[in-house]
């Protein structure tokens, strides 16, 4: 199949002539996918990704046991700032480069074939792991209220049933085009923040009894087997390092948006810092809603029967609400988390798409196919098939969920800074684009580069104690097995497939990039 006859078998209005189609063309590709976001769902989508509602519930439980409100409150806030340095230096590079590929893209043009390969793992595997801890918990949820509301509580095999159940009709919904994908990202951020203003105001003015300001901002709880209070500290800022990503979504659907040199680096920014501030307020109203002393309902949420950790939020819920108001904010937080992870599998469709368009999987010529609607279907059906593996160790210990947010946080948070650390090594030589830092940029990547450093080793550390095959941190084994396999596909195959484009695009580009 021609390039014409790709182009002509998906007609995007108004692309030939747009600054957008130009700019792409200029780096190096041609326009295949469908222009139709807007500024506003740019930032949807991003938003959703991260959902407070879904990373700050399902690690909620995680994070009394770390720490407790101590930790969780002021950690959330030194953890934000940190994540938006990075997200700052990342737009402001998306800027330069508004393609589907976007980190490994980037990396590829600033540092190197090198650089951009690995930054493009880093991501895949980033991806996955974040659809899988999204879905999983929003399983998880599932379990809690038909728990609460019709006496059945799934066990482990019915929680994965529900997981592959959620993860298929994600699939399915991602199929329609990103119209639809684009309508659910808007609906999503109106129910997140509607939704998170609801809950806040339940938990404020429905309990007789609240904390003290004392117990929500100064308690800390540990119920890991660790003695360090250092060390069980550190690990629990997983809490806002799990949560606090998916922003490169909104990079990954630059292609797809309107304005994208502009309007994506600013959908980074504004998703991280929204984020940040309703995040903080969900956390600290749930943490005001707890009931009796607050240390005993960690262990009591573990066998509650309810669905692991997630039980957290559930419990306060239960115990401060009763049973009715409980379901209704429980609903709440269910069709927030599945909004994320509708949201979560569409950008990490793009960016497998866009990797393999380049020559870096496995299989590259049926992953980067596209069906009448312009959507990457092959791609998205991979990245289901993959985040469900990744949550099947939930069958064998209560760890991996933990394991499994490690994962997305290990490999998300290297591949975000990559291109903002490559780009302060250039200093005055970088070009910048219409969205800038200025003089900053150098120091906002440098700093950023930090703290991902200390981020990726707190996140392979041991998460419970006695240290065993039950509990140990698998995250750091998936982080090695898809290097390993990275470095093998490259010598096999990689070196030569792994093709980005190094300018304008040639007209015989895409002549075998067919459509399904």
């Amino acid at each position: 199949m021609t390039e014409s006859s790709v182009t002509s078998a998906i007609p995007v209005p108004n692309e030939a002539d747009s600054a957008d189609a130009a700019q792409l063309r200029a780096i190096g590709y041609e326009p295949v996918l469908s222009r139709k976001m807007s500024g506003f769902g740019n930032f949807a989508i991003s938003f959703s990704i991260i959902s407070i509602l879904s990373g700050c519930m399902t690690l909620f439980g995680f994070g009394m046991s770390t720490g407790g409100p101590a930790v969780m409150v002021w950690g959330w806030i030194g953890v934000t700032i940190a994540v938006l340095l990075i997200g700052l230096s990342l737009a402001e590079v998306t800027s330069v480069y508004p393609t589907s590929g976007a980190l490994f893209f980037m990396a590829h043009r600033l540092g190197g074939k090198g650089w951009g390969w690995i930054t493009g793992w880093l991501n895949m595997l980033g991806l996955f792991g974040v659809i899988a801890g999204i879905d999983y918990g929003a399983a998880e949820f599932i379990g809690a209220f038909t728990g609460m509301a019709f006496g059945w509580t799934p066990d482990k095999y019915g929680l994965v049933a529900i997981f592959a159940g959620v993860l298929l009709l994600h699939g399915v919904l991602n199929t329609f085009g990103v119209r639809v994908l684009d309508l659910f990202n808007r609906v999503s951020v109106w129910w997140h923040l509607l939704g998170v203003a609801f809950i806040v105001a339940v938990l404020f003015l429905v309990p007789s009894h609240h904390q003290s300001a004392s117990f929500v901002f100064t308690h800390y709880a540990n119920t890991t087997g660790f003695k360090s209070a250092i060390y069980v500290s550190a690990i629990g800022l997983l809490l806002t390092g799990y949560t606090l990503t998916g922003y490169d979504a909104s990079a990954h659907m630059s292609e797809e948006t309107s304005q994208a040199s502009t309007l994506a680096p600013k959908g980074i920014v504004r998703s991280i810092w929204v984020s940040g501030i309703a995040g903080l307020v969900l956390i600290v109203a749930f943490l005001f809603a707890i009931q009796g002393g607050g240390d005993q309902y960690v262990t009591e949420s573990a066998g509650s029967g309810y669905g692991g950790a997630v039980t957290a939020p559930s419990i306060i819920m239960l115990d401060a609400l009763g049973q009715h108001w409980a379901e209704v904010l429980t609903l709440v937080i269910i069709v927030a988390q599945l909004c994320c992870g509708l949201a979560a599998i569409g950008s990490a469709a793009r960016m497998v798409f866009a990797f393999s368009r380049d020559g870096a999987l496995p299989g590259s010529p049926t992953w980067r196919k596209v069906n009448r609607s312009a959507v990457p279907t092959n791609a998205m059906w991979l990245v289901v098939v993959v985040a469900f593996l990744l949550a099947l160790p939930s069958l064998w210990t209560i760890q991996a969920y933990g394991a499994v947010t490690a994962i997305a946080s290990i490999g998300l948070a290297p591949a975000y800074v990559i291109p903002g650390f490559l780009r302060a090594r250039q200093g005055k030589n970088f070009k910048p684009g219409a969205w800038s830092l200025g003089k900053w940029g150098p120091l906002v990547g440098y700093s950023a580069s930090v703290w991902v450093v200390i981020e990726v080793v707190l996140f392979c550390l041991p998460q419970a104690s006695p240290v065993t095959a039950l509990t140990f941190n698998y995250a750091p084994i998936a982080l090695v097995a898809a290097m390993l396999l990275s470095g093998v596909w490259w010598l096999v195959r990689g070196r030569a497939s792994y093709a980005p484009p190094a300018g304008a695009v040639e007209s015989e580009q895409f002549a075998d990039l067919d459509v399904i």
